[in-house]
C-alpha cells in the first residue's frame, strides 16, 4: 500500500513540477537541513546555551576559529555571556520552529473550524464570523499579537508570565493568522456544500458535523496546506519582531530574534557576528520555507496546470 502511494506520487504532475524547479529543490533541501538540524541540535551542538552551568563568562566574546587566537570550542565566536554562538543558533532555531509549527497549527485548528461552519451553515452564523474576521484582518498581526501578549502580562503575574511565555507566543501569533484559513475553507466549503456527493449525504441522513468532517474537509485541505507553509515563514518572523521588541522569550532561552536583539547592544562596539549570524540564519529560514511555499501555491493551482 506505501509502495503504491510512493509511486503514484512519484508519477504525479506535482512530483514533475517540483523536479523541474532548481530553485524549489535548493530550497526545500535548505529548509529541511535547518529544520533537522535544529531537531537535533542536542547532539550536533558544542554545548547546552540554555543550561547557565554550562556558561562561563570568561568566555564571552572569544574570537572565531578562522582567527588565531580562536578555537573550535567557539567556532562562530561566542556571545556576551559566554554561549558559543553556533549552539545559540541550532537552540535558538529549535525555538523559533517549534513555536512557529504550533501557532500554525493552532491558526488553522480555528481557522479551518470556522471556515468549514461559516461555509456549511451560512446564514447568521456566517455573517458572523467573517465580520469578526473582517474587523482582525483590517489590524496587522503584529498588532493582534503585540495585543494578546499585553493582556496575558497583564492577566499573569511576573514570574508566571516567565514560564507560560511559549504558549503565550504560540497563542498571539496563532490568534493573529486564522483570519486566512477560515476565509479561504469558507469560499471552499460554499462551493463543495453544493455538490452532488454532499446531497448525497444529507439524503442517508449522516448529520452535518459528519458531512462537514468527512466529505467536505478532505476536499478542501489543498489550499489549507499551501497557507501553512507560506504562514510558517510569516510565524517565525513574527515571533523573531516579538522577541526582537522584548515581549518573546527570555535571554536565557533565546530565539533567533531573542540572539538578534542581545546582538544589537553590541553591534555598534566591534561585536557585529551576535547579530550578523542569527539574522543570516532567520533571513535564509525564512526565504527557503517561502520559495517552498510559492511553488505549492503554483502547483496546487488547477488553473496553472
Amino acid at each position: 500500500m506505501l509502495n503504491e502511494s510512493l509511486q503514484r506520487l512519484l508519477d504525479s504532475d506535482i512530483w514533475f513540477s517540483f523536479k523541474q524547479s532548481k530553485v524549489t529543490v535548493c530550497a526545500a533541501l535548505v529548509s529541511t537541513t535547518m529544520i533537522l538540524a535544529a531537531a537535533v541540535a542536542p547532539l550536533i551542538s558544542l554545548q547546552n546555551p540554555f543550561d547557565p552551568a554550562s556558561l562561563s563568562l570568561m568566555d564571552a566574546f572569544s574570537p572565531p576559529v578562522w582567527l588565531d587566537e580562536g578555537t573550535w570550542a567557539f567556532p562562530l565566536r561566542s556571545d556576551n555571556q559566554g554561549r558559543d554562538l553556533y549552539s545559540a543558533i541550532l537552540y535558538g532555531s529549535r525555538v523559533s520552529l517549534l513555536i512557529g509549527f504550533s501557532s500554525v497549527l493552532l491558526a488553522m485548528l480555528v481557522g479551518v473550524s470556522l471556515g468549514l461552519v461559516a461555509g456549511y451553515i451560512g446564514g447568521v452564523v456566517d455573517g458572523i464570523i467573517m465580520r469578526v474576521a473582517d474587523v482582525q484582518i483590517s489590524f496587522p498581526a503584529i498588532l493582534i499579537a503585540l495585543l494578546i501578549d499585553g493582556v496575558m502580562r497583564a492577566i499573569l503575574p511576573g514570574e508566571r508570565h516567565e514560564e507560560m511565555v511559549f504558549y503565550v507566543l504560540v497563542l498571539s501569533i496563532g490568534l493573529s493568522q486564522w483570519v486566512q484559513f477560515a476565509r479561504t475553507v469558507r469560499g471552499s466549503t460554499m462551493v463543495e456544500r453544493n455538490k452532488e456527493y454532499v446531497q448525497a449525504a444529507r439524503v442517508i441522513g449522516v448529520s452535518r458535523v459528519m458531512i462537514m468532517l468527512r466529505h467536505i474537509l478532505p476536499n478542501v485541505m489543498g489550499p489549507v496546506l499551501v497557507i501553512a507553509t507560506i504562514s510558517l515563514a510569516v510565524a517565525i518572523l513574527t515571533e523573531a519582531t516579538l522577541s526582537f521588541l522584548g515581549v518573546g522569550v527570555p535571554p536565557t532561552e533565546p530565539s533567533l530574534g531573542t540572539l538578534i536583539r542581545i546582538g544589537q547592544d553590541f553591534l555598534f562596539s566591534g561585536e557585529w557576528w551576535i547579530v550578523i549570524f542569527p539574522g543570516i540564519t532567520l533571513a535564509t529560514l525564512i526565504l527557503a520555507v517561502n520559495l517552498v511555499g510559492d511553488w505549492m501555491r503554483d502547483a496546487f493551482n488547477p488553473k496553472l496546470r
